[in-house]
């Protein structure tokens, strides 16, 4: 039987309605420092520096007419944006961010062995959308823009399930909770008692995260990876045609989707919410908006790639790495 403590969970806080207002914050940060770095000021005027702007963009989109093409296939049109959105949210109920039982447990509110795959999946669930989104407006530079995220994230996708291994191979699951625990106890006996191999996994570990931001940039067509949405290309790409309801759910699809990334890399490589002194929540927060600096400062400091460019780089560069990655962590798993 579902108790109120479990709706309270899913619902309110770690659920939906954290996951929403974080994300919209998150959307901010990003603003704030893409900003900064090209010497403008971002938001300012809605709320406390401009804090409350993302919000007031979901309320403003809402309230505009919603219009759908004549040629468009209906149906996929309108789904498409919920089902990006639900998506986004639903893989996030995976990530541990505070426990449901135990201020200091790291337990999701959904919670089983192989979460990790569900991920990863839904990641992929999440492009198909996309892809349906772009190609059902009936639009030509919908459909390019649908085009140019399948080709992306097909490039981008193996390196970043590769990548995944690692943490679970060392820990012996695919729980994500598991990997989290593996990686504060790891933390724990190389501080403890420091030894060249656990130096070796610390930089073998390190190399998988720069190489999975690169990856999650691109599952998140953030810049430099935008090539799908090139307003000075495609005008919109896949989004060309929506407005109203369904682009102000686009859009917190695409916010969710940040912190779904930064989640699942404070998740496999940062300890997840685990740290000292501090609950979990503050931890999570933390960690995930030291990534999300992380992604929004490469997104300002590069300039849009060609498709081209892009798909070279995760074929010749990418997928050799994380091969080399995972390599790395078999050999060294036999000796730790």
């Amino acid at each position: 039987m579902v108790s109120i403590s479990d709706v309270f969970s899913i619902v309110v806080f770690p659920g939906a309605i954290f996951i929403v207002f974080y994300a919209l914050y998150c959307n901010w940060l990003s603003r704030k420092t893409v900003a900064r770095l090209q010497n403008r000021r971002g938001p300012m005027h809605t709320g406390y520096a401009g804090m409350l702007q993302p919000f007031a963009d979901i309320v403003k989109l809402l309230a505009k007419e919603d219009i759908t093409p004549g040629a468009a296939n209906k149906t996929l049109f309108s789904a498409a944006p919920v089902a990006i959105f639900a998506l986004a949210l639903a893989a996030v109920f995976l990530i541990p961010i505070q426990s449901i039982t135990s201020l200091y447990s790291y337990t999701p509110i959904a919670n089983f062995e192989g979460d990790l795959v569900i991920v990863l999946l839904i990641f992929s669930l999440i492009v198909l959308s996309v892809f349906l989104a772009g190609w059902s407006s009936a639009n030509i530079f919908g459909a390019v823009g649908a085009t140019r995220v399948a080709l992306m994230t097909l490039a981008y996708e193996i390196p970043l399930v590769l990548l995944t291994l690692g943490p679970a191979i060392m820990a012996g699951s695919l729980g994500i909770n598991n990997i989290v625990a593996w990686e504060v106890g790891s933390v724990q006996s190389f501080l403890a008692a420091p030894t060249i191999w656990g130096l070796m996994l610390g930089v073998v570990m390190f190399i998988g995260f720069a190489i999975c931001i690169l990856s999650l940039l691109a599952e998140t067509e953030m810049r430099p990876f935008d090539m799908a949405e090139a307003e000075t290309e495609i005008v919109h790409g896949w989004q060309v045609e929506f407005s109203g309801k369904k682009l102000a759910l686009l859009t917190l699809g695409r916010d969710v989707k940040i912190v779904l990334a930064s989640a699942l890399l404070t998740s496999l490589f940062l300890g997840g919410p685990a740290g000292p002194i501090l609950p979990p929540i503050v931890w999570f927060i933390l960690k995930t908006t030291f990534c999300v600096l992380i992604m929004s400062n490469l997104s300002a400091l590069f300039a849009r790639f060609r498709i081209d460019v892009m798909l070279r780089w995760a074929w010749q560069y990418l997928v050799p790495l994380a091969v080399l990655q995972v390599m790395a962590i078999v050999a060294l798993s036999g000796v730790i």
